[in-house]
């Protein structure tokens, strides 16, 4: 995997280049970058500084961004499936319409993000913090929201997701010890 400089990068990018497809970014510092479009597929960019950036429409899938620093940033739309966003920091990130099939989102922070219509199908949410996240019409279909913490998570239907007794809901709840320690939930928030 090639190693690309961060000045490197958004000169290439500056002059039109978008296909950075298996690049190792790890540790850049990328402050409100403007990357709308760029292709990241299967690159490093662990512990990426990138808040207030937009990746709109980018395509990263399985891309690393383990404990990248994504707060505030725009990935509309963008490509995220299976990617490895293992305690990214994603606070109040706008992923509307994302695609995060089979990503890993594990101890990630979602607090305040916008997910709106994105698609976390078979995603890993494994003690993620989703408090006040908008999950309007997202999918959630096989996804782990297993000890995740959804408190005043928005429009939330959590009917085919799997869910534990250390699963916070939306109004504050826990399945009780009684019922099983992983479940479908059965609820429409």
């Amino acid at each position: 995997m090639k190693k690309i400089h961060t000045a490197d990068l958004l000169a290439q990018y500056a002059s039109g280049k978008r296909d950075f497809s298996y690049v190792d970014i790890s540790e850049a510092h990328l402050f409100e970058a403007k990357l709308q479009g760029i292709d990241l597929t299967g690159s490093k960019l662990k512990k990426t500084y990138l808040p207030y950036s937009n990746l709109s429409q980018a395509e990263l899938p399985k891309t690393q961004f383990q404990a990248a620093e994504l707060s505030n940033t725009q990935l509309y739309q963008a490509n995220l499936s299976e990617a490895d966003l293992q305690q990214a920091n994603l606070f109040r990130a706008s992923l509307r319409r994302a695609n995060l099939r089979g990503a890993n989102l594990q101890g990630a922070n979602l607090q305040g993000a916008d997910l709106a219509h994105a698609d976390l199908s078979s995603a890993n949410l494994n003690n993620a913090n989703l408090k006040g996240a908008n999950l309007a019409k997202a999918k959630l279909n096989k996804a782990n929201l297993s000890g995740s913490n959804l408190f005043r998570a928005q429009n939330a239907n959590l009917s085919h997701a799997y869910l534990d007794n250390l699963t916070i809901h939306p109004d504050g709840h826990r399945i009780d010890d009684s019922q099983s320690d992983e479940s479908f939930a059965s609820e429409d928030v």
